[in-house]
């Protein structure tokens, strides 16, 4: 079984402008910007954004288990990721949380949310 995440976006131009120029993604082969919904792949990993009204509503959370957070931070940081949420250390970098893991959360424009865990 795989579950595809589905998140809502308001500009489809914008939302790949940051999955693909910040997080990695590749739109998949066949997919347009113009498109109502896209498909997006990093490795075996698949993100589904829709502007679809209705179809879904924004503020999504997904969570992303990875090898290593604070290379996969230094690497989105460097890429211009924002990380200007003073409200929120755990947007600010990677943080050992008491349950035994290691976690970043990136937000994207439209206030949906990947939480990229590590496990110890």
């Amino acid at each position: 079984m795989k579950m595809v995440p589905l998140f809502k976006c308001q500009e489809m131009k914008r939302s790949l402008a940051f999955y693909t120029g910040v997080l990695d993604f590749r739109l998949r082969a066949g997919d347009t910007p113009e498109d109502w919904v896209v498909i997006l792949t990093h490795g075996d990993a698949e993100l589904m954004l829709t502007r679809v009204e209705g179809d879904q509503r924004p503020a999504i959370n997904a969570c992303v288990y990875v090898a290593d957070v604070d290379t996969l931070f230094k690497k989105f940081k460097s890429r211009g990721l924002d990380t200007n949420k003073s409200d929120s250390p755990v947007h600010l970098g990677p943080v050992d949380q008491t349950w035994g893991t290691r976690e970043f959360y990136v937000t994207d424009p439209d206030g949906n949310t990947l939480r990229f865990i590590q496990r110890r």
